[in-house]
């Protein structure tokens, strides 16, 4: 497991000298995040989002990973990623679904009682929800590189958190941040951000 300030230096440089690709292919997988988020329903949108726009995030993932095989990436390798995980993108796609329902679920029930104890299970509701999300950083990545099915690699990233928490918690704060100042700004959110995580070296 690598260190995580060399991490955050290499994923940086990348990021600077990919920029071009960075922009693209996230410009490309995020059109259909903001289409299905403004313009769709909330139920059809929670539908949508597995299986059209977490294939393309998973496209990007591959395509920076083939890019580490052969030094350099192309356009084409993001929608043959797509392909080739459709299945696993739309397991996690329906996993972050599921967390996300649970999260605003507790908060609509608990979040209008009064009482201490009834915040009590909000806050520890939203702890286990973002500890559940972050437990699968590693999930993409050792599906394509270590070729796992998902529910595996799924179990085994949350080995790899439980084995590397300082580790895992930081690379996913550094996402986070870059997520809140890209997501004020969209167009600079579906310009960069997924092709910055994807970039993120596991």
């Amino acid at each position: 497991m690598r260190k995580l300030n060399d991490v955050l230096k290499k994923t940086g440089v990348e990021v600077y000298r990919e920029i071009t690709a960075v922009a693209l292919y996230s410009m490309i997988t995020s059109l259909i995040l903001v289409v299905v988020v403004m313009f769709v329903p909330l139920m059809a949108a929670l539908l949508l989002l597995p299986v059209l726009y977490m294939p393309l995030f998973y496209g990007v993932c591959y395509a920076y990973h083939r890019k580490t095989e052969r030094g350099k990436s192309r356009l084409k390798d993001v929608f043959q990623g797509a392909l080739k995980g459709l299945g696993p993108a739309v397991v996690m796609g329906f996993f972050f679904v599921v967390m996300a329902l649970i999260l605003w679920s507790t908060w609509w029930y608990y979040g209008g009682k009064e009482g201490i104890g009834y915040l009590a299970i909000g806050v520890f509701q939203t702890y286990f929800v973002i500890m559940a999300l972050i437990s699968q950083f590693y999930t993409f990545q050792l599906v394509i590189q270590e070729g796992m099915g998902i529910f595996k690699a799924m179990a085994y990233s949350v080995k790899l958190f439980l084995k590397f928490p300082g580790y895992t918690l930081g690379a996913s704060f550094q996402a986070f941040c870059v997520a809140i100042p890209l997501v004020l700004t969209v167009v600079g959110f579906g310009f960069l951000f997924n092709g910055h995580v994807g970039d993120i070296p596991a």
